[in-house]
């Protein structure tokens, strides 16, 4: 019925930890690595683990390219998407099959995530200011509607997630690509749940955070925020928001925040421009989604 999906890029001695710890719990499980660092094989290092099908990319995806592939070879109708650190302390991830047997429209359950110093993360809520879209954890961790199952600890339903188009890689190589695959879902009138009788341990950040500078991070974040927006708000009271604050935004984040990574992620999104596929005007209102959360 499940159909694991680990994208990996790089970071191999914490992978093979967490996957030597993990793959007890995939008993019965079609399990898929999808190896996103096309200079160095991961065929002899996997080799002790079966089954196991490995998949290796010749460029570089990102985590969207890297996630896709993995699930066009997944053949259950459910798919576990882990990140490549994810630690499991059971199998609790099947219980969400229970949740997509009562739920017809469900497309996908979020995970609850132990951070390091043990809070419960994994709930999340959008919001509209000020010409933006806002993201942040949900003030509760209870069982409900999320804004998006992170994709680095979540069970999807595959022919919905074929049916949406998959993540965008758009968003590549990190980054709301999650988000923009959970909007479109919620646009779609499919659900997004988050379940916290699903624990998994996961310490956000540490991969990226070892790859990539501070400033790139928060570029690559802000590039992809208006990225979000161009790509999906249809409503126009929001899109005139939007240009209204544009100049402001630019003014206030550039010269006064002095947050330089705004002003680079902002013209890093315009370079893109011709790359967004723009959503479509049909299914659940900006507006509806926003009120949920």
């Amino acid at each position: 019925m499940i159909s694991v999906v680990i994208p990996v890029y790089k970071k191999t001695d914490q992978f093979l930890k967490s996957l030597s710890n993990n793959f007890v719990f995939f008993k019965d499980c079609q399990v898929i690595v999808v190896n996103d660092d096309p200079t160095a094989s991961l065929v002899s290092t996997l080799a002790s683990f079966r089954p196991l099908t490995l998949l290796e990319n010749r460029t570089n995806l990102g985590f969207a390219g890297a996630a896709n592939a993995g699930v066009a070879k997944a053949t259950n109708p459910y798919v576990v998407l882990l990140n490549s650190d994810v630690f499991l302390t059971d199998g609790s991830f099947q219980k969400a099959l229970r949740l997509f047997k009562k739920k017809a429209t469900l497309f996908a359950v979020a995970f609850a995530q132990k951070e390091k110093d043990g809070r419960l993360v994994g709930k999340n809520r959008v919001f509209w200011a000020r010409g933006l879209m806002h993201h942040e954890q949900a003030p509760n961790i209870l069982p409900g509607p999320t804004a998006w199952a992170e994709g680095g600890a979540m069970m999807f339903d595959r022919i919905k997630f074929q049916k949406l188009g998959g993540f965008d890689s758009l968003f590549s190589p990190f980054y709301w690509e999650d988000i923009d695959l959970s909007y479109r879902a919620w646009k779609a009138k499919y659900e997004v749940l988050f379940e916290p009788a699903i624990t998994v341990g996961h310490h956000h950040e540490t991969t990226i955070g070892s790859l990539f500078s501070r400033e790139e991070i928060k570029t690559i974040s802000f590039r992809n925020g208006f990225l979000f927006i161009r790509k999906n708000i249809t409503s126009p009271r929001l899109l005139t928001a939007y240009y209204f604050y544009l100049l402001p935004n630019l003014l206030y984040y550039g010269l006064l925040k002095r947050e330089t990574a705004f002003i680079r992620g902002f013209f890093a999104a315009i370079k893109k421009n011709n790359f967004i596929r723009r959503a479509a005007h049909t299914g659940k209102a900006d507006e509806e989604i926003l009120r949920m959360f």
